[in-house]
């Protein structure tokens, strides 16, 4: 039987920021692994696969019992990782969890799924939540996303946007930075 949703955390040992970040030790516990039991939390979830192009993140993977399968190092992006393990496995909905989230609720994963799960039509899903902090919104390490009216993401940037006029404070402008969570129809 086919799985249904399939949660993939791409995890690459050769960051260029934090080499090694997915097997950095967090309460003795590398940190792909709480993302992983985190995601396995997620109840709309079947099954959970880290996605790496390195033996180490695998091993550390089937050293707690999860489940990892090789990509091609060539890839340029996580999302390239995701959809080469979403083509092989082959699921109705793919879940790209970040593998650098060990404090994922479980309970997020599952509101980026409502909208799939309720409407064919929705082919791709991600999560976004207020920002009310200035000195995130100048982070470029934050992505921030400008919104439709309906709620529906416009477009996404690592620069301070919307820009408020100088006498509006950030607090009441509608900023919101992206959690980093994907949600797609295979």
């Amino acid at each position: 039987m086919a799985v249904r949703i399939l949660a993939v955390i791409p995890a690459r040992y050769g960051s260029s920021r934090l080499p090694g970040k997915p097997l950095l030790e967090i309460g003795g516990r590398p940190m792909v692994r709480w993302v992983y039991e985190a995601a396995s939390r997620a109840p709309s979830v079947e099954r959970v696969v880290v996605a790496t192009d390195d033996e180490r993140v695998a091993q550390a993977v089937a050293g707690f019992g999860g489940e990892a399968m090789m990509t091609s190092p060539a890839h340029p992006s996580g999302t390239d990782r995701v959809a080469e393990v979403a083509r092989r496995i082959g699921a109705e909905i793919v879940v790209n969890v970040q593998g650098d989230e060990p404090l994922l609720d479980p309970h997020v994963v599952e509101q980026l799924l409502a909208p799939l799960l309720a409407e064919a039509a929705v082919v791709m899903s991600t999560l976004c939540t207020r920002l009310r902090d200035e000195g995130e919104w100048r982070d470029p390490n934050v992505v921030k996303v400008v919104r439709a009216a309906n709620g529906d993401a416009l477009y996404f940037s690592r620069a301070p946007i919307p820009h408020p006029r100088e006498a509006t404070p950030l607090a009441a402008c509608p900023v919101y930075k992206h959690l980093g969570l994907y949600g797609y129809r295979a």
